[in-house]
């Protein structure tokens, strides 16, 4: 028994002194293998004379090893926590070399445009709907009445994704506005239906002060019973006062669009009296309605768009789009 206490109690202080995590795995070989004094001494038990003194003198050795196996462990944990301190100490950056207070970050200008939309079309009593960038040519055109070889299909320049043979009906394109996800929400929705759709779109267009091939938008979709030209006119004129502010109205002139008809171009008077052409808006074609799964002499509707990012540069006086991509500090940290 003296001998099993003095070869546990060297153990413990061999793991003591222990000062790394590769040290530790040694003495674990070393004191808990085969070839360890604890091990050896187990060899031992069969030359004692009694029952009682080979039960007592293994439950001691056991005893003996599972203290030493603790006793590593703890040390093991021990000394991987002093690694990683010293680690991130190593490692640790300076960050207090910045002068003054430290500048927050903010959301992009695109962004707290887009957010704020968002808002204002939720206290209109809309909800918020979302879709793919990628489309089929089904939803991105011929459900909102462009047929192949529809003249108003041009003014998008589409980018095609490579998917599919190229009469294939599903072939995917980069969608080049997001009134797909009107065509989505009606498929999957039963009237009546409020909602806004905002999102990235693409066009094959070269940038310059006013364009970019990548650019947002957002576009809004009414559907139920008895709708008209009058309660469009009213969303538009409640939208532009919450958005822009009491000193702004809204009007509407007539235009054409493959998805509406009728068609209107809304614009919004600037307190100086000055009008600004913001987008296009109308009550949703009867094909538009059939290719959502919707009965025309029950439902009617209407739908609006614009630019994101126009938005954006319209409400803060901005010349050039392309500034608002840059991601110069001198530019962004204006707003």
């Amino acid at each position: 028994m003296d001998d099993i206490r003095a070869a546990r109690d060297a153990a413990l202080a061999q793991v003591d002194a222990a000062d790394s995590l590769e040290s530790v795995t040694a003495l674990d070989t070393h004191l808990l293998g085969k070839k360890g004094r604890l091990a050896q001494l187990k060899t031992r038990l069969g030359g004692l004379e009694t029952v009682d003194e080979k039960k007592a003198a293994g439950r001691a050795v056991n005893e003996a090893v599972q203290a030493v196996s603790s006793s590593l462990e703890n040390r093991r944990v021990e000394l991987a926590e002093i690694e990683l301190a010293a680690q991130v100490e190593a490692e640790r950056i300076d960050l207090t070399e910045h002068v003054g207070k430290p500048a927050r970050g903010r959301a992009h200008l695109v962004t707290q445009a887009w957010e704020r939309l968002e808002d204002v079309f939720v206290g209109l009593g809309f909800r918020i709907a979302e879709g793919p960038e990628v489309e089929t040519d089904w939803h991105n055109f011929e459900a909102l009445n462009m047929g192949e070889g529809h003249p108003a299909r041009g003014e998008f320049d589409t980018l095609f994704v490579d998917h599919g043979a190229a009469g294939d009906e599903g072939r995917a394109v980069l969608r080049t506005h997001t009134s797909p996800v009107q065509i989505r929400t009606m498929l999957e929705q039963e009237p009546p239906i409020y909602i806004v759709a905002p999102g990235r779109v693409f066009r094959r267009d070269t940038p310059d002060s006013t364009h970019m091939p990548v650019f947002h938008q957002i576009e809004g979709l009414v559907v139920d019973r008895n709708i008209t030209m009058a309660h469009l006119a009213g969303t538009i004129e409640a939208f532009t006062k919450a958005f822009f502010g009491p000193g702004f109205s809204s009007r509407l002139r007539p235009n054409y669009f493959p998805f509406t008809e009728p068609s209107a171009e809304f614009d919004i008077r600037r307190p100086d009296g000055s009008w600004l052409e913001l987008g296009g808006c109308g009550m949703v074609h009867p094909n538009v309605l059939r290719a959502g799964g919707i009965d025309p002499e029950q439902w009617s509707g209407f739908a609006f768009g614009f630019g994101i990012d126009r938005m954006a540069t319209m409400r803060h006086g901005i010349d050039d789009i392309r500034d608002v991509f840059t991601d110069d500090l001198r530019f962004t940290e204006q707003f």
